[in-house]
């Protein structure tokens, strides 16, 4: 018999891989902020299930460390450290390059729809994009990639250090504006290129330049030993 918290519904989606991205989309937005408790009976009514999906979902982003269990208090909503933040961006920049080379999906021609369209999207939105706005844009952009990443390994260790690059997002687009929407304007037209060419070497390449692009703002804006 299969427990109806673990059975996936129309979307494919189970309830608890359905809480887990909830919490994890909340805390990107910063509607969960740093030292927010994550109350496990508010989300499970929410939901209208028990506590045991809620207790799961959040097992189960406990290891991206942007949730912490306190004895007495519960489980509340952790920033990264800036040594953290340095090591996820390391890493991203290392698992771009092997999307093209491990296992790559074949590029077709509903990914080159979805990249085109999320292009002309951000392109309608000029520099008035909003911070909400940036990370939801972004999210649907990884994904894209997410979904050419053939080697389960990769696309696994790829969405674990997504989520956690994602929570920084909010902070540093309400800090640089409309330089957050250009960078992103410039990395769809690269990848609808890669795409339309059908090279998913091109795609991680594309991915690695953009990443270390953010990485950059991200040590100019947020870390403090770059601040000064």
């Amino acid at each position: 018999m299969i427990d109806k918290h673990l059975a996936p519904g129309p979307d494919g989606e189970t309830i608890v891989e359905s809480i887990q991205r909830l919490i994890l989309e909340r805390i990107c937005f910063l509607d969960y902020q740093p030292g927010d408790q994550l109350k496990e009976a508010v989300i499970a009514r929410e939901f209208g299930v028990s506590r045991t999906p809620v207790r799961d979902a959040i097992s189960r982003i406990s290891h991206l460390g942007l949730v912490e269990t306190r004895n007495g208090v519960g489980t509340v909503v952790v920033a990264l450290s800036d040594a953290e933040i340095r090591q996820v961006y390391e890493m991203r920049l290392e698992l771009a390059m092997l999307i093209g080379t491990l296992s790559p999906k074949q590029v077709g021609e509903d990914h080159i729809a979805l990249a085109q369209a999320l292009l002309q999207e951000v392109q309608a939105w000029g520099m008035n994009v909003d911070p909400r706005t940036y990370v939801k844009l972004n999210d649907r952009l990884n994904k894209l990639i997410a979904d050419l990443i053939g080697n389960v390994v990769l696309r696994s260790f790829w969405l674990q250090t997504y989520y956690q690059a994602a929570s920084t997002w909010h902070r540093v687009s309400t800090i640089v504006g409309a330089e957050v929407a250009k960078s992103l304007l410039d990395e769809l037209s690269d990848l609808c290129n890669a795409l339309e060419a059908g090279d998913m070497a091109a795609v991680g390449y594309v991915q690695r330049v953009h990443i270390g692009y953010g990485f950059q703002r991200i040590k100019t804006h947020l870390l403090a030993d770059q601040r000064g």
